[in-house]
C-alpha cells in the first residue's frame, strides 16, 4: 500500500485512462456524494467481490477518512493487488475543494 494525497487522486483522475478507483463506505455514503468514477464496493462485500476489480491496475481506495480504506488496501494487498489509500478519505478530497458525484 502506498499513501496518496487527495491532489495525486485528482491527477491521476485527470490522466487517460482514468485509474481505477474503489469506494469502500457504505452504499448510502457513496450515494450521498463520492469521488467521480468511484466504484462502490462496500469494505464488508470486497473479500467476495475482489474478482471484479483488475489486478493490473492500481487500486486506488477511498473512504470517508483514510480508516477503512487502510484497511481494504492491506486486503487487497494480501491478495496481490497494488494499492493506494487516499490519506483523509472523501473528507480531505471535499475539504481541498474537489467535486463529488452524487446519486
Amino acid at each position: 500500500m502506498v499513501e496518496e494525497t487527495v491532489q495525486e487522486l485528482a491527477s491521476a483522475l485527470a490522466a487517460h485512462p482514468a485509474p481505477q478507483v474503489v469506494d469502500v463506505r457504505e452504499p448510502h455514503e457513496h450515494a450521498a456524494g463520492h469521488v467521480p468514477g468511484a466504484r462502490p464496493v462496500p469494505l464488508g462485500q470486497l473479500a467476495s467481490r475482489v474478482d471484479e476489480l483488475d489486478r493490473s491496475r492500481v487500486v486506488h481506495v477511498v473512504c470517508a477518512s483514510g480508516n477503512r480504506s487502510r484497511v481494504a488496501c492491506a486486503l487487497l494487498d494480501a491478495r496481490g493487488f497494488r494499492t493506494r489509500n487516499v490519506d483523509g478519505g472523501t473528507a480531505a478530497w471535499l475539504r481541498a475543494g474537489h467535486a463529488v458525484e452524487a446519486w
